[in-house]
């Protein structure tokens, strides 16, 4: 019978060589999954991992994608390494959405002007105000009630696009519209301003994000009171650091950078608000978190292998005649691989010669009956 020992101790090299195994033997199955579906595995290959990155346009797009990414996944990094299980940054993305598009919306509303992009800090502001707040709301539960946090953050998600379907079917609905669920096209001072195609200042944002997080969770106290907790409870209180303040900055922090996101991504390629807002950032984010060893810097490129299969699956689909789900498929081979590569670390594969658990019993029971 095969069973888990833990390693005596476990290889550092391998905790980071197993992202490229994991991605690696993602690459094996889903050629396979590609011969099993009648297509030429090669071309499906190129198709998600070298056609997105096909001259400059294709670098933007897949660096306009990594953005919302990059930017959610550093805020459950926080979370993540505090020991705080948030599983709705989606339903924080739409919130900030939400949040800056109204603020962009009003100005347009009002008729306020101004070059391009001299209001887009509200926009954004407001966004990260609107993920926070929604963030909030799990950390009032668990802070009053000991609710999980993992139920209530991802049953809010579906609250958070419920809201926004009634905003953009109700009253902020564009009337000259000709009946589409958005809203209208925001200002132009509003929008924010791009370096090149669609691709706009927010990924610079994003890489200044980037050094400010790793500065916070490496060189910072308040970082390592929130690390210490995480790693090691028990500890934590013993050394007097508060774990409600670990909740809630954690928390507040993932809300915040999920809302910049949100608004970010109205502000930005969208310039409205639509019911497709978000293409599941906030969820893909998650397997960019982890994939990225929640370190800042491999965010960064994490998440830029995941938006290039986000990438490679709609061009697979237009060219290929591949199914939607695929991409998801992917992205899920690839969290599994990474995950049984990270357990074979700490633990080592034995085999263990002995009798069923059944015979055993049995075999107990008939030397207590004599």
């Amino acid at each position: 019978m095969l069973k888990l020992e833990p390693r005596a101790q476990p290889s550092a090299l391998m905790s980071y060589a197993s992202p490229p195994i994991a991605l690696a033997a993602t690459v094996v199955l889903a050629s396979l999954l590609f011969a099993a579906l009648g297509k030429d595995p090669v071309r499906g290959l190129a198709i998600f991992f070298i056609e997105p990155l096909n001259g400059w346009r294709g670098v933007s797009e897949v660096l306009l994608k990594a953005t919302p990414l990059i930017l959610c996944a550093l805020g459950l990094a926080v979370c993540y390494r505090s020991n705080v299980w948030n599983i709705g940054a989606e339903g924080q993305f739409v919130l900030g959405a939400i949040a800056g598009g109204g603020v962009a919306l009003w100005l347009t509303t009002q008729g306020v002007t101004g070059a391009r992009g001299i209001y887009s800090p509200l926009v954004l502001l407001g966004g990260v105000l609107g993920g926070m707040a929604w963030a909030a709301i799990t950390a009032w539960l668990r802070d009053s009630f000991n609710a999980s946090e993992i139920l209530v953050s991802l049953m809010l998600v579906y609250v958070a696009q419920q809201l926004l379907n009634y905003l953009v079917f109700g009253p902020w609905k564009d009337p000259m519209g000709f009946n589409f669920p958005q809203t209208r096209t925001f200002d132009t001072s509003t929008w924010l301003p791009q370096l090149y195609g669609r691709l706009h200042w927010g990924f610079v944002l994003a890489l200044v994000l980037v050094a400010g997080f790793w500065a916070f969770l490496f060189r910072s106290w308040r970082g390592f009171q929130l690390q210490v907790g995480g790693l090691a409870p028990a500890a934590a209180r013993y050394a007097g650091f508060s774990a409600r303040a670990s909740l809630w900055t954690a928390l507040m922090v993932s809300g915040g950078m999920a809302g910049l996101a949100g608004a970010m991504e109205a502000a930005g390629p969208l310039r409205q608000l639509t019911p497709h807002l978000s293409t599941g950032y906030g969820f893909t984010a998650i397997i960019v978190c982890f994939v990225g060893r929640l370190h800042p810097v491999g965010i960064v490129f994490s998440g830029l292998l995941l938006s290039m299969m986000l990438i490679g699956g709609e061009l697979g689909q237009s060219r290929l005649g591949l199914p939607n789900a695929l991409t998801g498929v992917f992205q899920g081979l690839l969290l599994f691989l990474l995950l049984a590569s990270d357990t074979l670390i700490q633990y080592r594969l034995r085999w263990k010669a002995g009798a069923p658990a059944g015979a055993k019993s049995a075999a107990r029971l008939a030397k207590e009956a004599s």
